[in-house]
């Protein structure tokens, strides 16, 4: 029986699951858990960066823009997945990786609601084969209000959100195994089905972020990167939002995944998208003006671990130190300031 944080005190806490099936070689059908474990060593911490992307006026623009990422050293472009102003994320994921050589592609992150995970597993899959491996496989609950007020798409209490992406990681997962998987759960009922094609990454790598202790701790437990945001709980960007990034919650945000993640921590590589990138000689100018904008002081804006302001020096030892404190050594950036922070990641990356 699949129990949820809709119908338990806390799933997310005790680890609940629904039912994964795959038959034994003797063709009976056993018990599994639906996490597949990390066969990696340790993870070395190094930095890489991704940089996120959400349009462009064509195909000839977008390649350019995903060759001069992947010519400016950055490990993944990354799209949103929303319904506005912005490209769908898997052709433009596909013409992305076609366009470059060795690009990763991914979205900070899907949102499970949008799609069945079989549907998008053989998408995700589709597009592994054919850029030869290059996908990072971001899953999260759903946010934006705003997406599902226009769409007509319920917009389920966030429990109901949570529980449902839980039991998507399994299916998806299960889809990306090696023969047929059957799963039963609250939200998905899977019977006897093999997912093709099957991705060249075994698996693709799930990216997985939140900001509340719920999802921090499924991320800890089911993902190899482990993204740290702001928890967004009004559906929308604001000021609470912000100053739920700050750094005293980052810490206690760490502490969750730890938690969650126990033996598995030092495998994980912890991911921050950063809000806003100024290089600027005006560091602490720059925050003082921000700062209404953050409902934080200027001094906690100039380290603030989800924007990155000052001189290019400035904001390289900024991200050390937050490796230092947070492990966070894989760091993504705002499109338009994609050449604006190339010298950071020309400094940093494989650091």
């Amino acid at each position: 029986m699949w129990r949820t944080r809709d119908d338990a005190p806390d799933a997310g806490a005790t680890g609940g699951g629904g039912l994964l099936t795959l038959p034994d070689g003797g063709g009976v059908w056993g018990r599994i858990s639906p996490r597949i474990a990390s066969l990696a060593m340790a993870h070395p911490r190094r930095f890489r960066f991704g940089i996120q992307l959400s349009t462009a006026s064509s195909g000839q623009d977008w390649a350019a823009l995903a060759r001069k990422a992947e010519d400016l050293g950055y490990s993944t472009l990354f799209l949103p997945d929303h319904f506005g102003d912005q490209l769908a994320p898997l052709p433009a994921m596909m013409a992305a990786a076609d366009a470059t050589t060795e690009l990763k592609v991914g979205t900070l992150v899907f949102d499970n609601d949008y799609k069945h995970p079989v549907v998008l597993a053989k998408e995700l899959a589709t597009i592994d084969v054919l850029s030869g491996g290059r996908i990072e496989v971001g899953l999260g609950a759903g946010w934006m209000r705003s997406d599902y007020d226009q769409s007509g798409i319920p917009m389920d209490p966030p429990g109901v959100r949570v529980s449902r992406m839980e039991e998507g990681i399994a299916v998806i997962k299960g889809c990306f195994g090696p023969e047929a998987f059957s799963f039963t759960g609250k939200h998905y009922q899977i019977t006897g089905y093999d997912g093709f094609p099957k991705p060249v990454q075994s698996p693709p790598p799930f990216l997985i972020g939140g900001g509340a202790k719920r999802v921090l701790s499924i991320a800890a437990r089911e993902a190899q990167i482990v993204g740290i945001n702001p928890s967004i709980h009004s559906g929308q960007v604001d000021a609470a939002a912000a100053q739920n990034g700050a750094a005293a919650e980052t810490d206690k945000k760490l502490t969750w995944v730890r938690e969650a993640a126990g033996d598995r921590y030092e495998d994980l590589e912890i991911n921050m998208l950063q809000f806003a990138g100024i290089v600027t000689d005006d560091r602490a100018g720059t925050a003082e003006m921000m700062a209404p904008l953050f409902g934080l002081p200027p001094e906690e804006v100039e380290t603030y671990p989800h924007a990155c302001i000052g001189s290019v020096d400035q904001i390289a030892d900024d991200l050390r130190a937050r490796r230092e404190r947070w492990d966070v050594s894989y760091i993504v950036f705002q499109g338009d300031t994609m050449e604006a922070l190339a010298p950071v990641v020309a400094a940093l990356r494989d650091t």
